[in-house]
């Protein structure tokens, strides 16, 4: 990050940052869709029985809705370093340009887990991702409140995710709520 850095989150970093940032914006990543096909074995979901949390794809047309957060040079170290732990199991940083909600385009770190690492599940039919969400624990909670906590956070943004919506509801169907 240059003097003053942007992190986007996608993810639970929408509604959980749990760092240091001196300015939180709404932002898009133009040419990138969210999609639930990465385990988690780590937070979400246990060795043998992974959750799915999101990752990024490369999707030409689509728009991705998040979060941008603004960290100064004094915290980029350790909140890059706090990052780096959480998204150890299986992502890379890349550097992307995003859209803020007042128009400037600043370039951004983000997360994202390619096919290539060995938790990445891939594309599922939406009723068997439902069901391994609903079916999934971690140390970091329920995997059905990483998909409903997403879902409520992106409604209160005014953003549209068809793939996390769908999924919210199939989640919520078969958890009986």
């Amino acid at each position: 990050m240059s003097q003053s850095g942007w992190i986007f989150g996608y993810g639970s970093l929408v509604w959980r940052p749990a760092f240091e940032h001196s300015q939180r914006r709404a932002a898009v990543l133009r040419g990138w869709a969210r999609r639930f096909w990465q385990g988690s074995t780590d937070h979400r979901g246990v060795p043998g029985a992974p959750g799915r949390v999101v990752t990024l794809i490369e999707a030409p047309g689509e728009i991705c809705h998040g979060v941008a957060y603004q960290v100064t040079p004094t915290v980029r170290d350790a909140v890059l370093s706090e990052l780096d732990h959480r998204e150890r199991g299986g992502y890379e940083r890349l550097r992307l340009r995003v859209r803020l909600d007042d128009g400037a385009t600043p370039e951004a770190l983000v997360y994202v887990a390619t096919e290539q690492n060995p938790n990445y599940l891939g594309p599922a039919p939406l009723d068997a991702i439902a069901a391994q969400v609903v079916a999934a624990r971690g140390p970091s909670g329920p995997n059905p409140e990483y998909v409903l906590r997403l879902a409520e956070a992106l409604r209160e943004q005014g953003a549209d995710d068809p793939h996390v919506f769908a999924l919210a509801r199939r989640v919520q169907r078969l958890a009986g709520g």
